[in-house]
């Protein structure tokens, strides 16, 4: 699935219109997908939490997807961006908090 087709794929939006998107939401767990805009071929997912908006960075790795998490986690490879968001709405994970609320363009 091409990622202009994940429902919260905002594109090539900035740090700080991620920070206001998202901090609009005022809700922890909230989370987007965005372009990086200093790596090709790179996303970023963004969550909320606790007025901070924390960057994982994902990427694909042959053919998978796969995101950096906090060191320690182990990394895993996904085949859909879908599955990857899916596995991440439970806590301790690997991310600051678990995606509770998706925030769509």
């Amino acid at each position: 699935m091409p990622m202009e087709h994940v429902s919260v794929y905002h594109g090539a939006i900035s740090k700080a219109i991620t920070e206001m998107v998202l901090g609009a939401s005022a809700r922890d767990g909230s989370y987007l997908l965005r372009k990086s805009e200093s790596l090709p071929d790179t996303y970023c997912l963004c969550v909320l939490y606790k007025d901070c908006v924390y960057t994982y960075r994902v990427f694909q790795i042959l053919g998978c997807w796969s995101i950096e998490t906090i060191p320690g986690v182990k990394s895993r490879l996904f085949r859909k961006i879908d599955s990857m968001i899916a596995a991440f709405v439970n806590p301790d994970q690997g991310l600051i908090t678990p995606l509770l609320y998706p925030v769509k363009p």
